[in-house]
C-alpha cells in the first residue's frame, strides 16, 4: 500500500537501535529517518555520542530541522527553486532566501518513513521506506525511496540509497548528520583534522549557489589535499568564506567512475577518533557549523554553539538541474538511483 505524506502531528515517532559487537550503538527515528545518536569509542575505549541531536524524537519534530536527517528529493540548493526538463518548467517552494534547499519544508526530513528492522549479513540494519506523491513539493512523478542503514562488527555504517519514479525527477539523496568526534556538546571542531579527495570546489554566489565554475583548491583555503584543522584557515580574508560565513560548499571528489571511493577523511586528536567516509557520489558537501547560534538545546540540555558540530554531505552537486556541465540528478522511469556511502570508524593508535 502506497504511504500517504502525513504531517508530524499525526503520527507517531518511533525509535529504532543498532548495536555492533564493539559497542557502536545507532539510534534511528522514523522521523524523517533522522540519526538520534551515534555512541562510538575513543582510543581508550570511552564511548560518546558524537550527534548533535536531541535526547526524544519528539523534540524534532519542533527542533532544528536537518540534525541527522534524510534529505530529498533533493539535497542543497536550486536556485530560484526553478528547474526545467522537456520544455516544462517546474517550481519548487522557496525555503532559503530566494531558493530551494533540501527538498523544500516538508522534504524527505519532515515524514514519517517505514521502518523495518533487518539482519544483513549478520549485521543489525534497518530498512526505511517512502513513497513521495507525484507533485509532492513542487516535483514531477511518484518516487519510491528505500534507504537502508547497516552498522557493521568492523564499524562501518552503511547507507544504501535506492529509488524509482513515474516521470523524470531530479533527485540528490543525502544525510545530514552534524558530527562532532570529541562527542556532542564538547567544544567546538576547530582541531579536527580534515582531509578531502579533491583538487577542485565549486565557488558560489551571496545565495550559496555555485556559479558553474570548478575552481581548483590549490593555494586556496579550500585545500585539504592533507589533514589539515578545520579552523585554520577558515576566518582567512576569503570572499568564499565570507559568502559561507566559513565552509559551506561542495568538494568535486577525484574519481574516474561511480564506485565507492574514498571522499574524506577527518580525526578529533584528542579523543583519537577517526572517520573515514567513502561513496559513490561526486561530490562532497563540508559544512563547518558556522550558523549554530546556541538556540538549538540538545542533549542534556547542551547548547549547540558556533561551529560545535560539522557536516559531511556526500551527494551531487548543489544547483545540478541548472547546470548542464554538473553530473546529471534527472532520474527516469525505468531507471534506478543507487547510490552507498560508507562511514568507516576507528581509533588512532
Amino acid at each position: 500500500m502506497d504511504s500517504i505524506h502525513t504531517s508530524a502531528s499525526t503520527q507517531k515517532a518511533q525509535v529504532f537501535t543498532l548495536k555492533n559487537k564493539n559497542g557502536l550503538t545507532m539510534t534511528v527515528t522514523n522521523l524523517g529517518g533522522k540519526v538520534m545518536s551515534l555512541i562510538v569509542p575513543d582510543k581508550n575505549g570511552k564511548l560518546a555520542d558524537i550527534i548533535l541531536g536531541y535526547d526524544t524524537p519528539e523534540e524534532y519534530i519542533n527542533g532544528a530541522p536537518y540534525f541527522g536527517a534524510l534529505i530529498g528529493r533533493f539535497g542543497n540548493r536550486i536556485k530560484n527553486g526553478k528547474f526545467s526538463w522537456d520544455g516544462k518548467e517546474y517550481q519548487l517552494p522557496i525555503n532559503n532566501g530566494e531558493n530551494h534547499l533540501h527538498g523544500g519544508p516538508h522534504g524527505f526530513h519532515n515524514v514519517y518513513w517505514k521502518i523495518i528492522p533487518l539482519m544483513i549479513d549478520g549485521n543489525e540494519a534497518v530498512k526505511l521506506e517512502y513513497i513521495s506523491a507525484d507533485g509532492e513539493e513542487g516535483y514531477p512523478g511518484k518516487l519510491r525511496v528505500t534507504v537502508t542503514y547497516i552498522l557493521t562488527h568492523t564499524n562501518d555504517w552503511i547507507i544504501e540509497y535506492e529509488a524509482t519514479t513515474s516521470k523524470p525527477t531530479p533527485i540528490n539523496l543525502t544525510q545530514h548528520n552534524f558530527y562532532n568526534l570529541a562527542g556532542e556538546g564538547n567544544g567546538d571542531i576547530l582541531e579536527h583534522l580534515l582531509l578531502i579527495e579533491s583538487k577542485y570546489f565549486t565557488p558560489v554566489d551571496t545565495d550559496l549557489i555555485p556559479t558553474g565554475e570548478l575552481r581548483s583548491v590549490a593555494n586556496t583555503p579550500f585545500d585539504f589535499g592533507k589533514p589539515t584543522a578545520i579552523g585554520m584557515h577558515i576566518n582567512e580574508s576569503d570572499e568564499q568564506l565570507k559568502f559561507g560565513k566559513g565552509y559551506d560548499h561542495n568538494w568535486v571528489l577525484t574519481k574516474k567512475d561511480n564506485s565507492l571511493t574514498l571522499a574524506a577523511v577527518v580525526s578529533e586528536p584528542k579523543s583519537g577518533r577517526i572517520m573515514e567516509i567513502y561513496t559513490t557520489e561526486p561530490g562532497l558537501q563540508f559544512y563547518a557549523g558556522n550558523f549554530l547560534d546556541s538556540k538549538d538545546i540538545g542533549k542534556g540540555k547542551n547548547a549547540y554553539a558556533y561551529r560545535t558540530g560539522f557536516c559531511l554531505e556526500t551527494q551531487h552537486f548543489p544547483d545540478s538541474p541548472n547546470h548542464v556541465h554538473f553530473p546529471s540528478t534527472i532520474l527516469k522511469p525505468g531507471e534506478k538511483y543507487y547510490q552507498k556511502t560508507v562511514h568507516h570508524f576507528l581509533t588512532a593508535k
